[in-house]
């Protein structure tokens, strides 16, 4: 597992340097406050006095600028080892924010197995604005040869993807699309957080956060992130960020900010528990394959080891039976919460053809293996024996001996 320190190696990369501290340090400096407070406030005001037309402290209306909003996206700059970060909103109004980037005729490129909200957002509202989108599987680089057009201005990575886990080589796509030459490569690092993996260190341009999850970790705020390091990159999105206004509220910032300080130490323990988790469902007889990153079984774990530090606490799994006797599974969760999102200190239990993945095409469903007895879970803090054991029960109770 990653070690939370400076220089301990592992089976997975290096854990990255002063993380923890810069969680908890970077751009909080109690200096740039004249009361000197050590945690930074938050400013409600919507606009600031300026000293004669024109000239001002940096802050003229809180669209374009506010200083709860800029110390947590200093803080993430700090965490994606990125120059720059940007707060929206929420993650879909980050990733409309990216398309924006983009002009009628433009193609993009997309893993098939993305966010439900994702992909219909792609599929049944940008796709009207002259923008055309491919889906493929990202685990073969020819798939990603075979989609790119003349006209592919961004190619668009989610991994581990949401919800079947699979695990793409950003380092191998990069190498693809630096090719033709462009081609913006976003990275959707939601699953993972900063502190497992740093997309930017493997050829991404962009990476994307619904900081709904992990980055906050509390499920008590809808927001998105945005980190780059590219220059005009960061000119185009921080203008429409302004030009458009998908912000978020000053109060929302200083959350995720606060969530932030306990990113390090919530993502070891998520790691744990998942892998305890992922463990005993493999060896449970009513459970016929399970997907975690973290767990050697994983078909593509020697490709997220080379590019992550650890592993969140995203599982799939596929039970045996029916539609019914999946659904009889989550009425009988007891610790696990039947609710949607994830990445929360809560441990979460969905199913994704019918909640999260609903918009997506059938078809497209099954092709994924988004199937009827397809269960997503984000493991959460508790204590794992009680994990554990609330799957242990509800997987009996839904799959009696003689009904598998």
């Amino acid at each position: 597992m990653a070690e939370n320190g400076d220089s301990k190696q592992s089976v997975w990369g290096t854990p990255f340097k002063r993380f923890a501290t810069d969680a908890i340090h970077a751009g909080q400096e109690p200096e740039q406050w004249k009361s000197m407070m050590v945690v930074p406030p938050i400013t409600p005001s919507t606009t600031y006095k300026q000293y004669s037309p024109g000239e001002h402290t940096g802050y003229e209306y809180s669209r374009s600028g506010n200083p709860s909003r800029v110390v947590l996206e200093q803080c993430v700059a700090a965490l994606d080892g990125a120059k720059h970060a940007l707060a929206f909103a929420s993650g879909l109004a980050a990733t409309l924010t990216l398309i924006h980037t983009l002009k009628s005729g433009d193609h993009v490129v997309s893993t098939d197995d993305v966010y439900g909200g994702t992909n219909r957002y792609f599929s049944k509202i940008a796709s009207k604005f002259g923008l055309e989108f491919s889906f493929v599987d990202f685990t073969d680089m020819k798939n990603v040869k075979a989609a790119l057009k003349p006209n592919t201005k961004m190619v668009w990575v989610e991994t581990p993807s949401n919800p079947t886990m699979k695990v793409t080589d950003i380092q191998a796509v990069s190498d693809v699309i630096r090719q033709q030459g462009g081609i913006k490569l976003v990275v959707d690092n939601t699953f993972m957080s900063a502190y497992f993996q740093r997309p930017l260190l493997f050829g991404a341009d962009v990476v994307l956060y619904s900081a709904t999850k992990y980055m906050n970790g509390h499920s008590d705020v809808v927001m998105g992130l945005l980190s780059t390091n590219d220059e005009e990159m960061y000119k185009q999105l921080a203008f429409l960020q302004y030009a458009t206004g998908p912000v978020p509220s000053p109060f929302d910032c200083y959350l995720v900010n606060r969530g932030l300080k306990t990113l390090a130490v919530r993502m070891e323990q998520h790691q744990k528990n998942a892998i305890a988790v992922a463990k005993f469902l493999e060896s449970n007889p009513r459970v016929t394959k399970v997907k975690y990153p973290g767990s050697e079984s994983h078909p593509h774990h020697h490709v997220i080891k080379k590019q992550a530090t650890g592993c969140s606490g995203m599982i799939g799994f596929w039970m045996q039976g029916n539609l019914e006797n999946c659904k009889n599974f989550f009425t009988h969760l007891k610790v696990f919460t039947l609710a949607e999102s994830l990445g929360g200190y809560e441990s979460l239990a969905e199913h994704p053809a019918i909640m999260t993945h609903a918009s997506v095409p059938p078809d497209q469903r099954e092709k994924l293996g988004i199937s009827d007895t397809f269960v997503r879970l984000s493991v959460g803090l508790e204590n794992v024996e009680d994990l554990i054991a609330d799957l242990d029960q509800a997987l009996t109770a839904a799959l009696p001996k003689d009904s598998y």
